[in-house]
Formats: C-alpha cells, sequence, structure tokens
C-alpha cells in the first residue's frame, strides 16, 4: 500500500485552533470531512517548506511554522498516511480559502464536535493528550 508523508498546520490564535473543511471528493471516508490544514511533502523537501507551501498554495496565507507536536499514522482504503502536525502562528493578515468548503476557529474542548478525517482526529486526539503545554 502506498505511504503519504504530509504535514499539518496546527495554527492557534487567541486560544482557538483552525480547522479547514475538505472539498467533496470520490474518497467518501474523506470527502467533506474536517483536518488541520497542510499537505503532501514533495521528494526533496523539508516539512517545513512543504507547510509553507502548501498554506501558500491552499490559502494563500504567510505561517510561522513552530515544533513538531507529533506524529500519527493511519491506514485508509487504499493508502497509509504519516500525518505530522507542527505547531503554528499566522502570520499577518487573513487567509483566503482556495481549497476548502469552510474554515472555523475553534477552542480545544469543542474540536470532538466536528467529523474529522480520521488521520486527523487522531491528531486532535494527540493535542488534547499531549504532555506538553500548548501556547499560542
Amino acid at each position: 500500500m502506498e505511504k503519504i508523508n504530509v504535514v499539518a498546520a496546527v495554527v492557534i490564535r487567541d486560544g482557538q485552533y483552525l480547522c479547514v473543511q475538505r472539498c467533496r471528493s470520490h474518497q467518501s471516508y474523506n470527502s467533506e470531512r474536517w483536518e488541520f490544514p497542510g499537505g503532501k511533502v514533495e521528494e526533496g523537501e523539508s516539512h517545513h517548506e512543504a507547510l509553507l507551501r502548501e498554506i501558500k498554495e491552499e490559502m494563500d496565507w504567510d505561517i510561522y511554522v513552530g515544533r513538531p507536536l507529533g506524529t500519527i499514522t493511519h491506514d485508509y482504503p487504499d493508502f497509509t498516511i504519516e500525518l505530522t502536525g507542527y505547531l503554528c502562528k499566522p502570520g499577518d493578515g487573513d487567509f483566503t480559502l482556495l481549497e476548502h468548503l469552510d474554515a472555523r476557529w475553534m477552542p480545544l474542548e469543542q474540536l470532538d464536535s466536528l467529523n474529522w478525517a480520521e488521520a486527523d482526529r487522531k491528531m486532535v486526539f494527540l493535542i488534547q493528550n499531549s504532555k506538553f503545554k500548548i501556547q499560542n
């Protein structure tokens, strides 16, 4: 099974986490589900470079990438994803949704209320149960 390396920006502003909703797709298990913004790491690209590029491409936005929060692995029906989340801060200005249906800023205790893509649900669990204090 194909393994895909993906990076996710866990962006925090004023104690709220940025969540984005995926577009409708042929993959029913991910269609219109919520995720942390980010995307695939291309050949020869660092995680940091991939995250900056993906956020610029999908949201026309600049962010500050901080420390890694952790990596989870999830097996979807047709591929395996290795998802690494990074603590990020928003840059100046606001974003534009170019690849997503919706975006919400939500407090940590309300993240469970969204219908997450399964890999991102594991990232939410990792964040909620982190031994490290996450500050914005």
